[in-house]
Order: structure tokens, then sequence, then C-alpha cells
């Protein structure tokens, strides 16, 4: 495996997992809300439907065991995959199960009554249900309106449906008032959005991307490379594009920050680093689609708002 794959991996969870979704996999997608008011079995959400209330739920997502704990369904999970480290709780369980490499018999040893995966890798799907074991494949959200339909979706399967909705419409509710105390530049702000220290980014399409585009900021990874939204740019594109922000989403994978990026051949002069505008992010923040995808916003926000003082 190489470095930016070992370093990287929990860093880059967001983005793995939207492209191995864009490959297909389940039919079960974020885009298939169940209208449901009340809490009663059965519910359907996609094509799976459960009979009962679960009580032993496996998490493989750790956007999803965020959104889980977030919605009150805490106490029903019972084992989560070796990167979902928050809430507390979810640690506190001590299961360390992979999500990139699940292993079947270890999960079946749960008895679990719902497993959720954020893709399907290989045949984990087929081989949950060839055990009876219904699974719920919580795809990668490709925009904000994702991200509120799957945290409805879960409360259905849940039976937290109406906390889910005041988790959703609070979230939503925080977004657009972050969006709305900023003024957009003109002409716009340009930046850098680093996934790794090999320069990985990201392109406007993407979820991370979308977010950024709220504030009318223009990515310079942009057209780089033609049909890749998670391309790795060059020092000298890098350079020569001389963002007004860099924002850093490999500060713990890779141990960046503002004084490394300073330190790199030819960074000195940019004007993110003489203007202080290298932004410190957290990977794991920043590499979900759960409810803390307001806590990413308000770090943008803030540092859109400073630049404009």
């Amino acid at each position: 495996m190489n470095k930016f794959t070992k370093a990287g991996i929990a860093g880059l969870f967001l983005s793995l997992t939207a492209v191995m979704a864009s490959c297909g996999g389940s039919s079960t997608s974020t885009t298939d809300t169940a209208a449901v008011t009340a809490d009663v079995y059965p519910v359907t959400v996609g094509d799976l439907t459960l009979d009962a209330q679960p009580t032993s739920i496996i998490s493989l997502s750790p956007s999803a065991t965020e959104m889980l704990y977030a919605i009150g369904a805490g106490s029903q999970v019972v084992a989560v995959d070796e990167y979902s480290n928050f809430p507390a709780e979810a640690v506190t369980l001590g299961t360390k199960l992979s999500g990139f490499e699940p292993n079947i018999e270890a999960i079946s040893g749960y008895s679990p009554d719902l497993v959720i995966v954020s893709y399907d890798p290989g045949s984990l799907v087929e081989q949950l249900k060839t055990l009876n074991i219904p699974v719920f494949i919580a795809g990668a959200a490709m925009s904000l309106e994702n991200v509120y339909e799957q945290i409805e979706q879960l409360g259905v399967l849940t039976g937290h449906s109406q906390a889910a909705i005041e988790v959703s419409k609070t979230l939503q509710t925080g977004i657009e008032d972050a969006v709305a105390s900023v003024k957009f530049s003109n002409p716009p702000l340009s930046y850098y959005y680093e996934l790794d220290n090999t320069y990985y980014s990201v392109t406007s399409n993407t979820f991370i991307g979308q977010i950024f585009n709220l504030f009318g900021m223009r990515n310079i990874a942009d057209n780089v490379e033609a049909g890749n939204d998670y391309p790795q740019l060059s020092a000298e594109v890098i350079v020569s594009s001389d963002p007004d922000f860099i924002f850093l989403a490999d500060t713990k994978c890779c141990a960046q920050d503002a004084t490394t990026v300073a330190e790199r051949d030819g960074w000195s002069g940019l004007k993110a680093v003489t203007a202080n505008r290298v932004v410190e992010l957290d990977d794991d923040i920043s590499s979900r689609w759960g409810p803390r995808v307001l806590d990413l916003i308000t770090s943008i926000r803030d540092a859109v708002a400073a630049a404009n003082s």
C-alpha cells in the first residue's frame, strides 16, 4: 500500500466512498427517502424493509455512526468500524471492525439485525443477505440534500424518525445561517483544498467542492485534469495559482499545518501563507458527511469572514 493510501485513508474516506458509490453497488441510495411520520413497523427505505425496530446495529461507516448517535439511536449500536471515533460513546464500544475489508464472521458474531455500510466492498451485501442480515448502504453524500435525506432515512429505519427530522432541520438552518452571515467577494476568493501532502485535491463537482461553492469561492483544482474530480496537483500548479486560501484536510494523517506549508519550496511567498490564510481542518470532520459538516462549514465561514474584514 503506497504512502498516499496508508496515510490518508481515514482522511480520504469521503472521496473514496464517493468514487466507489459512483461505480455501483446498492439499489438503496440516499435519494430513496421514505415519508414516515410515526415509528410504526414495518418500515421501508429504498429496497430495504424492516419488520421490527433494530436493537443490534453495526455501523461500518463513520458518517453513519455519527448520524445514529445524533438522532438518538446510539443505544441500539453494538459495534462500529475502526474509523468510527466520534462520538465518545462509539469509541467506548471497543469494536474495530473493518469497513474496507469486512470480515463476515466477525460481523455475524454480533448477531446484528441491521448493518450499515457506505458502499459494498466485494460481496459483503450478498453474504449478509445470505445470512438474512438486513443491510443498508448509506452511500457517500453527493450534496447537502443527500445528508439531510440520509439522516432522515436512518431515523426511519431505527425508529427515531421525528428526532432525525429535527436533527436534519437544525443542521440545514445552521448551514443557511452560516452562509448568510458572510459577504461574497468580487472577484471570488480562490482556494486550494489539500487531501494529503502529495497534493491530491478535489474539484467543485465533489461534495466538498459544493460546500465551498456556497461561499462563492474559486477552486484552483477545477479543470486541472479533465474527468477527474480528485486530481493530484503539482506543486508548480499550486504555486502559480497563488490561492487566497489553503485548506488542509491532512493535519492528522500527514501532520501538515501552516508551518509545514510555509516550509515547502517556493510556498512561503504565497498569498495564503503571507496573509495567514492557511486553514487547518480536522481530517475526520472534513472527510465525513454527518451532522458535523456544520463544523466544517463554520470553519470556512470564519476564514472567509476574516478575509473580508
